[in-house]
């Protein structure tokens, strides 16, 4: 089983660590536009292997990707360097879109021309609109991006914190956008099976206090982060091995990764069934009338981000 990398930055490096240390794949190819980098993490990685899962990390060019299973494309500006952390910026991640669309440009055909039948996976911001773009590059439909699975888990765990409980205990997802228009679904948010209001109120903590606050501690999750570190990397280095192992295993577990939507007309997070070949069904959770008005504005505003980035491609 082998996975590519691309990008040896904070969230290149992390995935693939992460990938090493869960004994995810057999072989890591990590490639950087910086040759010397990918050797040095390559490397330093490699240094902690007698320790670790048997696993194969090196450094490596693009046709090294030959006979690859799945690529993760993690290059680009981030949230810090591209001037997305500003919480009163409703804009968010998209901001970076066009920088790392000519990124994407120059690196997806790389990789097709070496690893047709890879799957791709987009993990750089904004990753659900890179990902359309990505099928367009690709020519083909085996491309997902990391969508929502990092915004559930920081759901979880935040829902978890907020009325004192283990948040493996919690069960709560984000879809849509991976950005400022993200859908919560507290409607069927539980606590140990139990509606998250009825476990709010069992915990002597107010549902609408709960709720708002944990809005926005996973809505600016990221800018959190960046503030204190630089970059927001280990909790999406994880979900990635996490979701390369359910690819690689062709476990078809369900996750909140993006792929093109018909309904939609783009690409967003749905519950998905991930196995060997991406994503095998969708399935459509169910929503308040509420949260079905905020999916179909999280839609609009991916589908004015794709068009977007065909005006400007069609104009440069």
């Amino acid at each position: 089983m082998k996975v590519g990398v691309i990008g040896a930055g904070a969230v290149g490096s992390a995935c693939t660590i992460a990938l090493m240390q869960r004994g995810s794949a057999r072989e890591i190819v990590l490639i950087d536009r910086t040759a010397a980098r990918a050797r040095a993490v390559a490397l330093d990685m490699r240094y902690g292997g007698p320790v670790s899962p048997t696993v194969d990390v090196r450094d490596g060019s693009y046709a090294d990707l030959r006979g690859a299973d799945l690529v993760m494309i993690t290059s680009g500006v981030n949230e810090k360097s591209g001037g997305a952390t500003d919480r009163n910026d409703a804009e968010g991640r998209l901001k970076l879109l066009d920088a790392n669309a000519a990124v994407y440009r120059e690196i997806v055909p790389q990789v097709v021309t070496t690893a047709p039948e890879a799957l791709l996976m987009v993990v750089t911001d904004p990753p659900d609109p890179l990902a359309d773009l990505t099928r367009q590059l690709a020519k083909h439909d085996r491309v997902i991006s990391t969508g929502t699975v990092i915004d559930s888990l920081r759901f979880r765990v935040h829902l978890g914190e907020r009325i004192g409980v283990n948040p493996a205990a919690v069960e709560a997802m984000a879809i849509g956008e991976h950005g400022t228009s993200e859908v919560f679904l507290w409607s069927s948010a539980t606590v140990a099976g139990l509606p998250v209001r009825d476990a709010c109120q069992q915990c002597g903590a107010s549902f609408e206090t709960v709720r708002d606050a944990v809005e926005r501690d996973v809505r600016y999750a990221n800018i959190t982060i960046i503030e204190g570190n630089n970059a927001s990397q280990y909790g999406i280095g994880i979900v990635c091995a996490r979701l390369a192992e359910a690819v690689l295993r062709d476990e078809r577990a369900i996750f909140p990764v993006a792929s093109y939507q018909e309904n939609y007309g783009v690409t967003l997070a749905l519950p998905s069934v991930l196995g060997r070949g991406g994503v095998n069904r969708v399935l459509e959770p169910p929503m308040s009338a509420n949260e079905r008005a905020q999916l179909e504005r999280s839609a609009e505003r991916l589908r004015a981000a794709g068009d977007r980035l065909r005006v400007a491609t069609a104009t440069s």
